[in-house]
């Protein structure tokens, strides 16, 4: 009878830690729901910073012919970009957010998108409810869950003989225990539990990543269900299709509650949580279950990665709104059009606390001079972020954007590459030469460019010559390029092919002042020099400089001056 009233006693134990675990769970639920309703309108909390340094798996996966390539996406700080509209709780959510900034669309048709912005927009219960169900879908570690994915490919199969014998001999032991003899039973009990736990973390290393990849889906499966059940207003399409999914995976994930209960699942200072490991490691039950789950996965990869797809899509959808929401109305959807125009108004960069906003109209490419550190690789950054922004998440930081569907490629901030051998300069024209090659390809979507300073890794006189006849030959093959540069006498040759603006600063109590607005024509005035003064250089070094420049102006010869 001791055996009896020592398993009663367990038993009342894990009832009352049931107890406390939903007492939790409930507390935990209305602290989130409390929290998603704050944020709305507000910078994303610090807790949704991506921790995925494989974020990109997604996207290799789906990208198309053309997509924002490395070079550009370094360029323009787009990973910064990602984690301020980032807002995705689930890690499906960041992928597809991830996949659709690197994958411009060409169509000018985002009203389907707009309505479920707006639906959201209004609907805060809506946005509530999805947002928590995302969370409990959570993130599927520092990897990508498509490199799970692939991992299944070499994956062995595991044989559940000695799991289920083991099970059989601790149950004969309780058996033996309880009505028997206590000691001897025990202490069999003892020696198999033992042996599990022992065992049990030796196998669990080997497919360690197959359950996180099996947890996360089941968690998909079950709250994509949850979703389809309760018909989403905003996201009606997508509704009928989930459900159509979930009953194809319903064998998959079928009492597969052990292995979602581990493997990465949030909110694990859970009691029931902790306690359902102990169970794992004494009984193997997830390992058993990982067996019949591999069996049912293979056939139906398509399915997973239809539902990875639609789950991660209302989940950037909605990390997108909160993105408008927190903008304060300083945003606007896109104007496409087929003629030559393109326009950004009070344009400002997404990342800078306090911007300044820009405005520009062109119907040719724009030439931009000035003053060192007046904002024009700034401007440049800002025009690209928002060409992308304009063809992905249908949002511009501006008053207005008025432009062509463009293929958008940038050459901005290169570096030597010791791997391949390259020097500064022929890392330049390599960037270069790939969007005259975009170009080429007549069949495609125009080619927008951003390059700043170009050729600046060679001497003065092969720079101005090569970098003229670049940037003509852009023109010829129909290339719309924005280019900053310190050589004025670009202006003077480009001045039929390309727009001329600039930036400058004043010097004023010996420093340079800047208000980084645009104007029209070339930049009139030099501060190099002087910013060496602002910054504490000795007086000779600043003298001599602007004596040098000065005789370089009047006689186009360099010459010591003292």
């Amino acid at each position: 009878m001791n055996g009896v009233y020592f398993l009663l006693g367990i038993c009342a134990f894990l009832f009352v830690l049931f107890l406390f675990g939903l007492r939790n769970a409930r507390a935990e639920e209305k602290k989130f729901c409390n929290k998603f309703k704050k944020e709305f309108g507000q910078r994303p909390d610090k807790r949704l910073l991506s921790k995925n340094s494989h974020i990109g798996g997604y996207h290799e996966k789906h990208k198309g012919t053309y997509f924002v390539d490395d070079i550009t996406f370094s360029d323009l700080s787009m990973d910064e970009v990602f984690d301020r509209i980032n807002y995705c709780e689930s890690s499906s959510g960041e992928e597809y957010l991830y996949y659709m900034l690197r994958n411009p669309v060409y169509t000018d048709d985002f009203s389907e998108l707009e309505q479920e912005f707006d639906t959201l927009k209004s609907n805060e219960s809506e946005r509530i409810r999805l947002k928590s169900v995302f969370r409990k879908i959570g993130k599927s570690g520092k990897y990508s869950i498509y490199d799970y994915l692939d991992l299944l490919n070499g994956a062995k199969r595991i044989s559940a003989v000695p799991h289920y014998l083991a099970l059989f001999l601790m149950a004969a032991a309780i058996i033996y225990m309880s009505f028997f003899g206590f000691t001897v039973g025990f202490i069999a009990l003892l020696v198999i539990v033992s042996y599990n736990i022992v065992t049990y973390f030796k196998i669990k290393a080997q497919i360690e990543p197959y359950l996180v990849t099996f947890a996360y889906i089941c968690r998909l499966i079950r709250w994509a269900k949850e979703i389809a059940d309760e018909n989403s207003e905003s996201f009606a399409k997508e509704t009928e299709e989930l459900k159509s999914l979930t009953a194809t995976l319903s064998g998959f994930s079928r009492n597969s509650w052990i292995v979602i209960s581990g493997a990465g699942r949030t909110g694990s200072g859970n009691p029931l949580d902790i306690l359902a490991d102990y169970v794992r490691m004494i009984t193997h039950v997830d390992l058993i279950k990982f067996g019949r789950m591999f069996d049912k996965l293979e056939p139906n990869k398509d399915s997973v990665d239809r539902l990875i797809t639609l789950m991660g899509k209302m989940d950037a959808v909605l990390s997108i709104c909160y993105y408008r929401a927190s903008l304060d109305g300083k945003y606007c959807t896109p104007e496409f059009v087929s003629d030559e125009e393109y326009r950004i108004e009070e344009g400002y960069h997404p990342l800078l606390e306090s911007p300044v906003p820009n405005s520009i109209t062109l119907k040719r490419g724009l030439l931009l001079t000035g003053s060192n550190a007046s904002g024009k690789s700034t401007f440049l950054k800002m025009s690209a972020i928002n060409s992308i922004f304009a063809q992905t998440i249908h949002t511009c930081t501006a008053s207005a954007y008025r432009g062509k569907l463009y293929r958008i490629y940038s050459s901005m901030a290169l570096r030597d590459d010791l791997n391949l051998g390259d020097s500064y300069y022929m890392a330049e024209i390599k960037s270069l030469k790939r969007v005259i090659d975009a170009a080429r390809d007549k069949e495609a979507a125009p080619v927008l460019c951003f390059v700043d300073e170009v050729l600046r890794g060679t001497n003065t006189t092969e720079r101005i010559a090569a970098s003229s006849m670049v940037l003509d030959y852009f023109t010829k093959e129909g290339v719309f390029c924005f280019a900053a540069t310190h050589d004025g006498e670009l202006c003077g040759i480009l001045a039929d092919k390309y727009d001329i603006y600039h930036f400058e600063g004043d010097m004023t109590g010996g420093d340079v002042i800047f208000d980084y607005r645009i104007r029209t024509g070339p930049a009139t005035t030099r501060n190099a020099i002087k910013l060496l003064e602002s910054i504490g250089y000795d007086k000779s070094i600043v003298e001599d400089a602007e004596a040098m420049a000065e005789y370089f102006d009047k006689e186009g010869i360099w010459k010591r001056c003292k």
